[in-house]
This record gives C-alpha cells, structure tokens and sequence, in this order.
C-alpha cells in the first residue's frame, strides 16, 4: 500500500476511533446542576417556622430630645412623603437544592431511565465504529493486490461510511440534550409548583432555593428541605407526577 494511501485510512481511522463516551457522560452525576437559575427564589411562603419580625423602636429606648427639636422633625417628616413601599419579610424558609433532588423519587427514576436511554445510544454508537474499524481493517488486508481505481473506490467508501459514524454521533448527542432538557422542566416543574403551593398555604413571604445544598448561615428552623421532599415523595407515590 502506498504513502497517501495508509496516511487516509490512518486519518479515516483515527476520526472514527473516537467512541461516545463522552455521550455516556453528557450530563454531570450531580442532580444539584438541574436546579436553574431562574428557580433559585421562589417568592411565596413555607412550614412552621418562626417569622422574623422587623424591629421598631419603642417608646422607652426613644432618646430624649428638646420640645423644639420634637417640632422640627415631625414637621420635616410631615412635608416628605414617604417613597419606601417594599413590604417587610415576615416569614422566610429555604430548602437545599441538592438533598432535595437527590432524595425525590420523581427524580430518581426519571434519571433511571434517561441513563438506560444514554446506555443504548452509546451501544449503538460503538457497534457502527466497530463496523467501520472492521471495513478499514478489511481495505488494508487486501489493499497491496487492488488497482489504484479500486483503492480510490474502497477509500472513498470508507470516508463516506466514517463521516456517517461521526453524524450520528452528533445526533445522538443532540437527543440527549433533549431529553435532559426534558427532565429539567418536568422534574423542576413539579418541585417549583409544590413549593409554591406549600408556600402560600403557610403564609411564607419568601423561599430560597440554597444551590449546592449550602447555606452560610441559618436557623435550624428555616431549613424546610426534609418537609418539601417529604411532601414532594407523598404526591410522587400517589400518582401525582
């Protein structure tokens, strides 16, 4: 075989070799990542936990000042129009991303079968590059004795039959985009949904989605994870998903 004609088969070969693995391992393990940003406040309310008032001043640690300056400052307190509308938290939870996910059996058997859909792919995939690698092993074994019409026909038959390889592979990298953008919006749609049903059901002015399952500080009474995910497995176990 000559010079150019092991360089294309090597290059032939060499594009194909490149198994889906990387298909296989598309997705990170970590469920946490499914957890988008737009979720990371839900502004509505949560369980018992103890509201946290905003603090007024009373009238004992008021400080003691002239009868002139009492005048003046309500008089300048009269001709400013109050311009702050926001409402005071009253009531606030937060639940951790990731113990919340990795604990839902609503997620944990949609992952089930997305990954047993990723097995496949990959099986598939690495069936057609065995195939391939077969037919340049074929074309070598037999290219000493071929003419060079019959080495350019078998080459270029090769190329076309890597080429395919490699496009499907992108489609089946595309699929599995797809259907993890799936189980995002399916699983996250129901979890958002409780947590703003249970929400309003308790009163809670805000909720916070903590990512990663961390939180730099919080009462231990603000951490509503345990009792969303055990909601959340109640409604998964009767049907509602």
């Amino acid at each position: 075989m000559n010079k150019n004609v092991q360089l294309v088969i090597n290059v032939v070969l060499g594009a194909a070799v490149a198994v889906l693995f990387s298909l296989y391992f598309h997705t990170p393990r970590g469920t946490t990542s499914l957890v988008p940003a737009d979720a990371a406040v839900v502004k509505t309310a949560v369980p018992d936990v103890a509201p946290v008032e905003t603090v007024a001043e009373s009238a004992e640690d008021s400080v003691a000042v002239s009868a002139d300056t009492d005048a003046a400052t309500d008089a300048s307190a009269a001709a400013a129009p109050t311009t702050d509308t926001t409402p005071a938290i009253r009531k606030v939870g937060y639940v951790k991303s990731g113990e919340l996910l990795e604990g839902y059996k609503g997620m944990q058997s949609a992952r089930a079968a997305y990954e047993a859909k990723l097995g496949r792919w990959e099986k598939e995939h690495q069936a057609a590059v065995a195939a391939f690698q077969s037919a340049v092993q074929a074309y070598q074994a037999k290219a000493g004795s071929m003419l060079d019409g019959q080495r350019r026909e078998q080459e270029e038959k090769l190329q076309q039959q890597e080429q395919q390889v490699a496009q499907r592979q992108q489609q089946l990298q595309q699929q599995a985009a797809e259907e993890e953008g799936k189980l995002n919006e399916q699983v996250l749609g129901r979890v958002n949904k409780l947590l703003e049903r249970y929400g309003k059901e308790h009163d809670f002015d805000l909720i916070l989605v903590a990512g990663n399952g961390s939180v730099a500080y919080g009462k231990p009474g603000l951490d509503l994870t345990q009792i969303i995910l055990k909601q959340l497995n109640a409604e998964y176990a009767a049907g509602k998903r």
